[in-house]
């Protein structure tokens, strides 16, 4: 089984959205993953995901509104085969992080989908509605990858 974590500043708009899409494309092509998403930061700690997440998650018919913000621990890097951070400045803090005996792989999500043209998926929080939408497209985009790549060995 495939373990996947999405990494996020606060886990409450970026992260908890790329579990959802995640999950879905990888449970739509048949395949097992144990997924989560945290966040840098504390701040957030125990809320659900931003309003307008959960809106346009909904758009997708995908239901994120029963997700809780937590923060990334030393554990999630021996316990995810692969942790995906939504920018350059989680990933940094991301690496400085991990213990030494890591087996996570660390990189950026948008790493699976380098033809998108786009590395980082923007914090969209304060922003408009526009930004949470492209948030989705970017993820969706980057998930339809990672299926590829998961299934170019069945």
């Amino acid at each position: 089984m495939h373990r996947f974590l999405f990494v996020c500043l606060g886990n409450i708009c970026r992260s908890p959205t790329a579990k959802a899409m995640f999950d879905y494309k990888l449970e739509r092509a048949g395949i097992e993953a144990l997924t989560d998403s945290a966040g840098m930061i504390d701040y957030h700690v125990g809320n659900p995901p931003d309003p307008r997440s959960i809106e346009h998650a909904r758009s997708w018919g995908i239901d994120i509104s029963d997700q809780r913000a937590r923060q990334v621990v030393v554990a999630d890097f021996r316990r995810f085969d692969r942790i995906f951070a939504m920018d350059r400045s989680n990933l940094s803090a991301l690496q400085a992080m991990a213990p030494a005996d890591a087996s996570a792989r660390v990189e950026l999500v948008m790493t699976l989908a380098p033809d998108y043209g786009i590395d980082e998926v923007v914090d969209p929080y304060y922003g408009s509605g526009r930004g949470f939408r492209q948030v989705i497209d970017m993820l969706e985009a980057a998930a339809d990858r990672l299926v590829e790549e998961l299934t170019a060995g069945r």
